[in-house]
């Protein structure tokens, strides 16, 4: 019989990932929230024997802007829209209270001291692989400051997500050379192709099916690779809590019916959210996030569901 897998892989930016869409004096609180709420995770996924992959932005294993300007590629993607580049948005906010929005080694630590827990890549500058004005010179360049950097923590990188889902298939053979085994490819769904572009009824269709809509999110990992990388698909983003309790419970029923028809069909369901997503409410997510977990262990006894990170999953 072959089991089914819950695979969670949770893209680990910080104020990295929103830097062009929020204002930082504005989300202080809320970074600082995810700060504080990424050990309860961590603690969670412990208790319950659940695997992760924390696919972490290399600017975040700096220890401070000091660190940072010294780790700061010779090439650097020149985005068309320069308000894109970490590089050029990180040399306008060098206080001391920004660090703790942009610099985590601390729980980089934390996370790799957590067992089953594994430390990945969403590139070093959180970078945007699709965005004109950026080669594949400049990507590699990145992704060698990545891999530097996390070796620096005794961290080998197998696993990769492209930051906003920019999935470019062009860049494969750099990430391989990288020494790269996994990527995090996007579910099939047509609302989550040219993700770059993303449409207005793209966006409303994402929404929508986060509650309602057939529940045909799991799939079997077909194990034939694409230039030497294992394609690990994306099931489903794990939504913030909002504010309209009905949306919540039906968000929620519709994650944990999932992962039963997973559990029940012995196929994957690779679920997916950013840590910060539980800064706006860290109470509420934290208790979903448990329910999350206790559901595993009961389909895991029932089924033998099994958790996995992404490299376990390429290893099974």
């Amino acid at each position: 019989m072959t089991h089914g897998s819950l695979v969670i892989s949770l893209d680990f930016e910080l104020l990295w990932g929103v830097f062009d869409k929020v204002s930082w004096e504005k989300q202080e609180a809320y970074f600082l929230n995810t700060r504080q709420v990424i050990p309860e995770i961590l603690k969670c996924f412990d208790n319950h024997n659940i695997s992760c992959t924390w696919a972490t932005v290399g600017m975040l294993f700096n220890e401070n802007w000091d660190e940072w300007n010294e780790n700061s590629p010779l090439l650097q993607p020149g985005y068309k829209e320069p308000r894109l580049s970490a590089y050029k948005f990180g040399k306008k906010i060098q206080f001391s209270k920004t660090e703790k929005l942009c610099f985590a080694p601390d729980l980089i630590k934390l996370i790799k001291e957590t067992p089953k827990q594994e430390v990945a890549t969403h590139t070093y500058s959180h970078y945007y692989c699709l965005e004109p004005g950026q080669t594949e010179e400049h990507f590699k360049a990145d992704i060698q400051m990545a891999v530097n950097l996390a070796s620096k923590f005794g961290s080998k990188l197998t696993s990769l997500v492209f930051p906003r889902n920019q999935y470019n298939s062009s860049y494969l053979e750099i990430c391989k050379g990288m020494g790269i085994q996994n990527i995090r490819s996007n579910p099939c769904n047509w609302y989550w192709k040219d993700i770059q572009k993303d449409t207005l009824l793209q966006k409303i269709f994402r929404t929508s099916d986060a509650y309602l809509g057939p529940m045909d999110k799991s799939y079997n990992l077909k194990k034939e690779s694409t230039n030497g990388l294992l394609e690990q698909r994306a099931s489903r983003f794990f939504r913030p809590v909002s504010g309209v309790s009905v949306l919540n419970k039906l968000r929620l029923k519709r994650v944990l019916k999932e992962m039963e028809e997973s559990a029940k069909k012995g196929e994957i369901y690779h679920l997916w959210w950013h840590p910060h997503n539980f800064g706006s409410d860290p109470v509420r997510s934290m208790e979903e996030l448990n329910i999350i977990a206790r559901t595993f262990n009961k389909l895991n006894q029932q089924y033998g569901f099994q958790s996995k990170n992404m490299d376990e999953l390429a290893q099974s």
